[in-house]
């Protein structure tokens, strides 16, 4: 497959500061900006569909590693470690889902791929939505109801995550809120640990594929916009409180519905 790219011509500076604007976004809801990400290297840096998706997994991956020991001061080890029942259980069907979801990927065409990243967009966009400001309390479910439930959300979400090349943590978070009564923060920290071998599992599906190679290509790239990204990303975590929810959520799922519009007719 031939890359079509030209972001040589942007350069590191401004390859650098798409990183943050992204991140920064990501930062101000509480995740790595993957989401936002993914139509700027088809539009603006034009990547071809399957090539912007892992490159977006790489960077996603590098993201979510910095991310996790930067909220241990706010949520300790020990409070993750009594967690791992859930993570367990959201993992196993994530695992699975991962490895679907980028065999799907690869197999599709370029315009049902396109199309297929439109729909996710704007279904991530109404999570964005609709998913935030919910408190931890009861699990909505108890026993083997709660377990096959957590199977089922996990593979969707880990198909999700393939496909678009994303952390997943938009969908994970309120799963893990709303399905297992985990407190939001905590919640933040868990979708990051099962997030990494979630990204690992569908990486390895990519690595199988030519159009793996693009990584290579394009590694400084890669290096450069991660950066940009874990900058904006703290950038967008010390703005928290400024700008109100009611301005910011319908604004970034405004910014994803133009997206997935802009994704459905290229």
């Amino acid at each position: 497959m031939s890359s079509r790219t030209t972001h040589h011509a942007r350069g590191p500076i401004p390859t650098f500061g798409a990183g943050t604007i992204i991140g920064t976004l990501g930062g101000l809801i509480g995740l790595g900006g993957a989401e936002f990400r993914l139509p700027l290297l088809v539009g603006w840096f034009r990547f071809q569909a399957l090539e912007a998706v892992i490159l977006n997994k790489a960077m996603s991956l590098i993201v979510v590693t910095a991310a996790l020991p930067m909220r241990a001061s706010t949520v300790p080890w020990t409070e993750i470690g009594a967690n791992i029942p859930v993570v367990a259980n959201l993992l196993a069907g994530s695992l699975v889902g991962a490895y679907v979801g980028a065999g799907l990927a690869l197999r599709l065409d370029r315009a049902a791929l396109h199309r297929v990243i439109a729909i996710l967009l704007m279904a991530i966009a109404l999570v964005l939505l609709l998913g935030h400001g919910f408190t931890g309390g009861e699990p909505l479910l108890t026993g083997i109801g709660l377990i096959a439930a957590g199977l089922v959300a996990g593979f969707g979400i880990g198909v999700v995550a393939s496909l678009l090349g994303v952390a997943g943590g938009e969908l994970l978070i309120p799963t893990l809120v709303l399905l297992f009564g985990i407190d939001v923060k905590l919640a933040g920290s868990l979708s990051l640990v099962i997030s990494l071998p979630t990204m690992l599992v569908g990486f390895a599906r990519y690595a199988r594929d030519d159009s793996f190679a693009v990584i290579g290509r394009n590694r400084a790239f890669v290096a450069i916009m991660a950066l940009g990204s874990i900058a904006g990303a703290f950038i967008g975590s010390r703005m928290l409180g400024i700008v109100p929810d009611s301005i910011l959520l319908p604004a970034l799922a405004a910014i994803l519905m133009i997206s997935a519009y802009k994704m459905w007719r290229h």
